[in-house]
């Protein structure tokens, strides 16, 4: 269970508040205006920004002081992560071994998470030779591999075509369910929150407010979504 127990983040005039749980297993949304603290939120958690007050816990245990690769965390950006000089088995393989020295039995796991995300056979391509799409389905079957509990996900599909999108959202949904993982996904768009979240988090004015059922939210819109809508 992710938990903001009071956190604050503060830098110069911006300042962001959170204070709810994320439940485990749960996919939940963040939604809201540009420059409202969205991805902040996810860097907070991810570890590349401290808490100026506060806390973020897992399972009950304060993260703070814990480094970015020691958490239990896998975070997926735009550019998808992915190294251009490395094949796209390379690329996988280091969400198990940062130095590529795989047994056996971890280059079948490679081998199976790609075939997973439907992407058997293209191991030996590097990314350039690869769609925006297949790109992102290498960055997905690395960050399966790499087996931890809470995925954060920052609008990682958000250059994607409509249909493509909707595909990669499904994708994340199956995958989600099968490894029982924690999602947090940030996105502009409230068509990607209702198709995957359960619970949607509202950003606006300096306040990560408490999650609130998807359809709900959308429904009956505050102010603030009203506004950022339109």
């Amino acid at each position: 269970m992710l938990t903001f127990e009071d956190m604050r983040y503060t830098q110069g005039a911006f300042s962001l508040h959170a204070d709810f749980t994320v439940r485990n297993g749960e996919m939940l949304a963040v939604i809201g205006p540009s420059g409202g603290g969205k991805s902040t939120l996810l860097n907070v958690v991810a570890g590349f920004l401290e808490p100026t007050s506060g806390r973020v816990l897992w399972d009950g245990q304060d993260l703070a002081g814990t480094m970015p690769g020691k958490r239990p965390v896998s975070i997926l950006f735009q550019d998808n992560n992915l190294f251009p000089h490395m094949t796209v088995t390379q690329n996988v393989g280091l969400g198990l071994r940062p130095d590529l020295r795989l047994s056996v039995q971890q280059k079948t796991q490679v081998e199976a998470a790609l075939a997973r995300v439907g992407l058997d056979g293209y191991g030996a391509r590097k990314p350039a030779a690869l769609s925006g799409g297949q790109a992102s389905r290498v960055a997905l079957a690395r960050m399966l591999l790499r087996g931890n509990p809470l995925v954060l996900l920052d609008e990682p599909f958000a250059a994607l075509g409509p249909a493509l999108k909707v595909e990669m959202l499904d994708l994340v949904r199956e995958l989600m369910g099968e490894t029982g993982a924690t999602l947090m996904m940030v996105s502009h768009d409230p068509g990607d929150a209702k198709r995957i979240a359960q619970r949607t988090v509202l950003v606006a004015g300096g306040e990560a407010r408490a999650p609130v059922e998807t359809g709900l939210l959308f429904s009956d819109p505050p102010e603030a979504l009203q506004r950022y809508l339109g």
